[in-house]
């Protein structure tokens, strides 16, 4: 996946899947400071069942890195949050949070056993934010956003990594080889 980044000039016709999905990102900026104290990402606690959960769902895991003291770590839960929350983005991919100064017990995708701040040096992030987007194997899914890449974009880059994670699953699905019976 390129970097997702906001197209065009005009705004989109009414109806559109486009126009939709831009006034869910204004919807997620207007309303990020009141979810943002109401709703927290889960921390990554069992990334091997949420794996799972990701692959019978067919949705990625969307991985905020964050550390304490970050104000941009904030500012991007202000724009997260709220699409984690809403009805018609939340179920598009599994939310959680990785704090990469934190020693909180994980387990990784390989259903091994480690820590926040290990399993975020393991994945080479070292920067906050960070968002990656992981597939039901564990595998990274496009270009991780790294920093508040323009603010008044913040929720559409969001939307639009997940949307092409999305679709690279689909992918993937169709690919695999059917193993079960013929019909």
């Amino acid at each position: 996946m390129k970097a997702a980044r906001a197209t065009g000039h005009e705004p989109p016709p009414p109806g559109t899947r486009t126009h939709v999905r831009r006034a869910i990102a204004l919807s997620a900026l207007c309303l990020s400071t009141a979810f943002a104290g109401a709703f927290a990402l889960p921390g990554a606690r069992d990334l091997a069942a949420d794996a799972r959960d990701a692959r019978d769902n067919g949705r990625p895991l969307l991985v905020l890195y964050s550390q304490a003291g970050c104000t941009w770590c904030e500012e991007a839960r202000r724009y997260i949050v709220p699409i984690a929350a809403a009805p018609e983005t939340r179920d598009q991919a599994l939310f959680r949070q990785v704090d990469i100064d934190s020693d909180a017990e994980l387990i990784d995708f390989t259903a091994q056993a480690s820590s926040h701040r290990r399993f975020a040096q393991a994945q080479q992030v070292s920067l906050t934010p960070t968002v990656v987007l992981y597939g039901p194997d564990g595998r990274v899914i496009g270009e991780p956003i790294v920093g508040m890449r323009l603010p008044d974009f913040y929720a559409q880059y969001l939307l639009n990594a997940v949307d092409a994670a999305r679709a690279e699953i689909a992918t993937q699905v169709q690919e695999t080889p059917h193993t079960g019976p013929s019909r």
